[in-house]
């Protein structure tokens, strides 16, 4: 392990990586603090399904598959399109998203609360128009909660979905997962989510009977989503982790986003990479250790 760590670059590499990912190349940007913030352990705690899964590298993957899966919604992609700058700052955006997940999955109440704010207030200038299926146009807006309904189910699934494949599930953890979760969305204004991975299956099959379609935005974002530009070195290893994660999208949505049948054999290879990249960076994140010392300062004061 210690010569591919010297082949990928050591604690650099390891940096740059941070940096991609959180906007800071020690993983813990200003917003990290929000972690210690509060006197409660939050929705989840350290014995959650939801810090298992979402502590774990193999989110690496599953964030490639949640933003592909959401493209294949038109409300969602056109929702990109016209007010993300998915195409000027894809770092930033990414950044902002890891924000939210991380804040929600290990922060306390309170900083779950306040990063609900965040968000809620941008989704409020989120609307505009896309094409259905048959052929007309819908207004949408980013708080509607059937469009919530996607972009969450989207997002589960893709987690728990790459958590499972890539070997790191003990097949009981899936519908705690979901229940769990589904927590995530009430502040955003989701009171319905599913709450086992039947019904997740079964609202995914909902939307593939009845809204998900190509339309003319769909390529050139998928596009980006599958080459955002990196160096050529981050680039071949993003291609691995998305080859795997395209492996796991099925049908219909895999013909909606244009994306080829990718092997299986995919998640093997990253998950020795994801191993090399867990090795490097350390088995738990800066976020997660500052909460759990929030929480450990609550349990002692107890």
């Amino acid at each position: 392990m210690h010569k591919i760590v010297g082949a990928l670059g050591g604690n650099k590499a390891a940096d740059a990586f941070r940096k991609t990912v959180s906007g800071d190349p020690s993983g813990a940007p200003q917003w990290a603090q929000q972690m210690a913030v509060g006197n409660d352990i939050g929705y989840f705690g350290p014995d959650s399904a939801v810090w298992t899964v979402h502590g774990s590298v193999s989110t690496l993957v599953g964030g490639i598959r949640a933003l592909l899966m959401q493209a294949a919604h038109p409300a969602a992609l056109t929702g990109v399109a016209e007010h993300s700058q998915y195409d000027t700052d894809p770092l930033g955006r990414l950044e902002r998203t890891t924000r939210w997940l991380t804040i929600t999955s290990f922060g306390s109440t309170q900083a779950i609360e306040r990063e609900a704010q965040r968000v809620n207030e941008i989704h409020k200038h989120v609307t505009g128009d896309y094409p259905d299926k048959a052929g007309g146009v819908h207004s949408y807006h980013a708080s509607d909660p059937r469009f919530l309904l996607w972009v969450h189910c989207a997002f589960t699934d893709s987690f728990l979905r790459t958590y499972e494949e890539l070997g790191y599930d003990d097949s009981t953890i899936g519908d705690q997962y979901v229940r769990e979760w589904a927590k995530s969305a009430a502040p955003l204004g989701l009171k319905a989510a599913p709450q086992s991975k039947s019904e997740l299956a079964a609202t995914l099959a909902s939307f593939a009977n009845s809204e998900v379609v190509r339309i003319e935005m769909t390529p050139p974002i998928v596009k980006f989503i599958l080459r955002p530009p990196f160096g050529a070195g981050g680039l071949f290893f993003y291609r691995i982790l998305c080859n795997a994660a395209i492996s796991t999208i099925d049908e219909p949505f895999r013909s909606v986003l244009g994306l080829k049948r990718k092997s299986k054999r995919w998640l093997k290879v990253s998950r020795v990479l994801l191993d090399v990249l867990s090795y490097m960076l350390g088995h738990e994140s800066p976020s997660q250790k500052i909460a759990r010392e929030r929480i450990e300062r609550i349990q002692l004061g107890a």
